[in-house]
């Protein structure tokens, strides 16, 4: 087990009416700036759940994230933070408004000339950032209790992630209820993104920390256990909340501490999500079966024990299958056929993206532009 650091300075705030803690949480003197996406949060009670607990507050609002946050739109959030001097940003949402609201916390304060080197950089340019509240409607990124942010930009078609300390929420209110009303398809892909969070961090090595191996195995297990009841049985409050709590633990530097990581799926999918427009989720049930079958002979021995503890299976073949068997049985596509992508062009295009940045990724930094090309081709 390597060295680590671990930091999640976070308050969770979890359970039902959690919400009205809010109004003890933002200091009073501070005006607010409250993003939010689409508008769903106007028919589920959350809005107005939020601004009971923000009244007296000076209270700024700002609607219409998109569900892959483009940098465009933050930048006209930028510019109503710096001339109100907002000193609190409140993210209500899902992932995608959370990641937003990072951004524009961290672009708020930035003393570069290029706010996209932000993301160029990774966030290590990132030396302060605006305090950043959440409340989650949507279980899936983690990012209501860590330190990333993704963001897009259309004018470039990119789709590029950082990272900061200075970026991480000082509370998080977690309230199952307030996932009750979403649509099926958005919770299938919370399902998938928590379940490859777990992926990334899982399997790589074999022999690395037996404990992080079993809460990670825990995660899986959990997530595979309740995806059928909190599709089918959307106001089951204990299906929900472990959703929830999957969802968080999968990716708030927990299982990750000491251990080797991959994240290639991620990349490799962010680029699809850039170029076609594919939900992030989509992109990795897409992705995640192909970078095993690409690694098969260096991940053996980790998906033979995954297949082993997860599914009861003997083989590394048997458990890609039963993985890739899980996705189909909620409704979540894995090949590009099934969005009439043509395989041949998208590894072309992720090729390229890769060479011209000279990326390479994966747990033992093989994963370059042909290597995501191969896998990508696979996939058809």
């Amino acid at each position: 087990m390597q060295n680590f650091i671990y930091q999640n300075p976070t308050e969770i705030l979890f359970g039902k009416g959690m919400i009205a803690e809010i109004r003890v949480r933002i200091p009073k003197e501070k005006s607010v700036l409250f993003v939010y996406g689409g508008g769903s949060i106007k028919r589920n009670g959350v809005y107005e759940q939020v601004k009971v607990a923000l009244k007296g507050r000076k209270v700024m609002e700002f609607g219409g994230i998109e569900a892959n946050p483009l940098f465009e739109t933050c930048m006209e959030a930028v510019k109503i933070v710096k001339k109100e001097k907002t000193g609190f940003i409140l993210a209500v949402g899902g992932g995608s408004v959370l990641d937003a609201a990072k951004f524009i916390a961290a672009a708020a304060l930035f003393k570069g000339k290029d706010v996209w080197e932000i993301l160029r950089q990774h966030g290590a340019n990132v030396e302060a950032a605006l305090p950043v509240g959440t409340v989650l409607t949507l279980p899936a990124t983690g990012s209501e209790s860590n330190g990333n942010s993704v963001i897009s930009r259309k004018a470039t078609l990119e789709k590029l992630h950082f990272a900061s300390a200075h970026i991480y929420p000082v509370f998080s209110v977690l309230d199952p209820e307030a996932t009750f009303s979403l649509p099926g398809k958005f919770v299938r892909n919370g399902i998938v993104d928590a379940f490859v969070h777990v992926m990334e961090q899982y399997m790589t090595f074999s022999g690395q920390s037996p404990l992080q191996d079993r809460m990670a195995e825990s995660l899986l297990q959990t997530l595979i256990e309740i995806a059928p009841v909190t599709l089918n049985e959307p106001e089951n409050y204990e299906a929900r909340a472990s959703f929830m709590w999957s969802a968080t633990l999968a990716l708030n530097n927990l299982i990750g501490c000491g251990v080797a990581q991959d994240w290639s799926t991620h990349m490799i999918g962010h680029e699809l999500t850039a170029f076609y427009g594919l939900d992030h989720a989509e992109t990795l049930a897409i992705v995640l079966p192909g970078i095993w079958q690409h690694k098969l002979a260096a991940k053996k021995e980790k998906l033979e024990q995954y297949g082993r503890r997860v599914w009861g299976v003997k083989t590394a073949a048997e458990a890609i299958a039963k993985t890739e068997a899980f996705f189909h049985s909620i409704k979540m596509p894995t090949r590009f056929s099934d969005y009439k992508i043509p395989a041949k062009e998208a590894a072309e295009k992720v090729r390229n993206r890769f060479r011209e940045r000279g990326d390479v990724f994966g747990e033992r930094g093989d994963i370059d532009g042909d290597a995501a090309a191969a896998v990508l081709l696979a996939r058809a």
